[in-house]
């Protein structure tokens, strides 16, 4: 049968897998929402808490944190509990998060709250550990990337609502124009906790199958020259740095999004400031123009919507494509992309974040379905250590934030381009890693 007409969601068995991937594709919107959220946070505690970029970073660095610690537990109970029990776990530990910024708020330290993003940032780990490697299984291994991509566009959509979400209750004015987002911050977390607990019940009596990976390595049985070990496998251990170098990337970029709108985009007009965007603007220092807080957080949404066309569009290049060339390819526009922001080049570097936004979109997933291809029940250990790259989200936005202190935004993108060309380099070698000609395909020469 033709690549292209297999059902994406047929098992051997004969079983059609749809429901069940568009009930763990909803766990991907919650996420998306949840980090459109986080990304817009960062300004909000520099200005109410006068912190400088590199110490406001201290949020992406509390919710990467809560990624690193619990990513080998979680694949490590995923692999004893699992799918689902890995799931129910996941949503629970979010649900404690969420209600947790109720006393935060009351305590107004910045402490509390990063005592909170950490704690949803857990929770969601054991989503990540679970859902990323079940959506690869949950039909044919050669559109594994295409599922995955699939369903992380449902994250695409909770990245689109997250900073609207955060420009309502973070950046919100009373009356008199003064800030109440100390005051109102809780809200869409409490939200977040009622829903998660929700959807904890709803899987619960779901029907989640437990499906084993392809295991084209041989890593579960005794052939001979098989490795057990997945780190015997560099296809594997490069997709580890490639996520690790990629989100760093990603949560720099998204994190002084509000930074460099504010501070980098070219004067703006006085007849933009009208009709429903007007609060969008506020004086700038020389006369013109400027996108406010809040409106370069609205703004935000639009990258976001970019990122969520390139999850969808990929998907579909991904069916007809080998995924690791359009990962290198992808990588390598998002390097010049990068280069061509840190130039101060006007209306094109900022267009050029925009398409940074749409071209780094497929990256995690793709990276993510390269990564465990063909390590069979070893696929969940494998994902726990993918996870538990995103660690690189909290270290380098950190040094960008650093740059960016000294230097100015726009030549803070030397280091997510430093990042997108090791994506590019990984994707571009992925077949020979692998000794496989596509996810799907079986290793030659007999594996590593």
């Amino acid at each position: 049968m033709a690549r292209d007409k297999k059902s994406l969601f047929a098992i051997p068995d004969g079983r059609n897998l749809a429901v069940t991937f568009t009930l763990v594709s909803s766990l991907f919107l919650l996420w998306g929402f949840c980090n459109g959220m986080i990304d817009v946070m960062d300004k909000h505690f520099q200005r109410e808490l006068h912190l400088t970029l590199a110490r406001s970073a201290w949020v992406q660095f509390a919710h990467y944190l809560g990624y690193f610690l619990m990513a080998l537990p979680a694949g490590w109970l995923a692999t004893r509990l699992g799918y689902k029990g890995g799931i129910i776990a996941g949503l629970l530990m979010v649900a404690v998060g969420g209600l947790w910024f109720i006393p935060a708020t009351h305590l107004a330290a910045f402490w509390a709250f990063l005592l909170g993003v950490c704690l949803i940032a857990a929770g969601l780990t054991f989503l990540e550990t679970v859902a990323n490697p079940y959506t690869t299984v949950l039909g044919p291994p050669e559109f594994a990337a295409t599922r995955i991509n699939l369903a992380q566009s449902c994250n695409g959509i909770g990245w689109i609502f997250g900073p609207i979400a955060g420009g309502m209750f973070f950046y919100g004015k009373d009356a008199a124009g003064v800030s109440t987002g100390s005051q109102t911050l809780w809200i869409p977390y409490a939200g977040v906790a009622v829903l998660v607990i929700v959807l904890a019940v709803v899987f619960r009596f779901a029907d989640v199958p437990d499906i084993k990976a392809r295991d084209a390595y041989h890593l579960d049985d005794n052939a001979p020259g098989a490795s057990r070990s997945i780190w015997a496998h560099p296809h594997f251990v490069l997709a580890v740095a490639a996520q690790f170098l990629y989100v760093a990337a990603q949560a720099g970029i998204f994190s002084f999004f509000i930074n460099y709108m504010t501070t980098e985009v070219p004067p703006i007009p006085e007849s933009w400031r009208s009709g429903i965007v007007a609060s969008w603007f506020e004086p700038g220092r020389v006369g013109a123009l400027a996108l406010s807080d809040k409106g370069a957080a609205y703004l935000a949404s639009l990258g976001f919507l970019c990122f969520l066309a390139g999850r969808f569009s990929g998907a579909g290049i991904l069916k007809k494509f080998s995924p690791h060339r359009v990962l290198g390819l992808y990588g390598l526009v998002n390097v010049v992309a990068c280069a061509l922001v840190f130039l101060k080049l006007g209306w094109l570097s900022v267009t050029c974040v925009f398409l940074s936004y749409f071209f780094m979109s497929i990256m995690f997933p793709t990276i993510f379905a390269l990564g465990i291809h063909g390590l069979g029940a070893r696929a969940k250990k494998a994902s726990a250590f993918i996870v538990m790259a995103i660690m690189g989200g909290a270290i380098l936005p950190k040094l960008m934030g650093a740059v960016g202190d000294l230097y100015g935004m726009s030549r803070a993108f030397i280091v997510p381009l430093g990042c997108f060309a090791f994506v590019s380099f990984y994707g571009f070698n992925w077949a020979r890693l692998s000794k496989a000609d596509s996810p799907g395909a079986a290793p030659s020469g007999g594996g590593h």
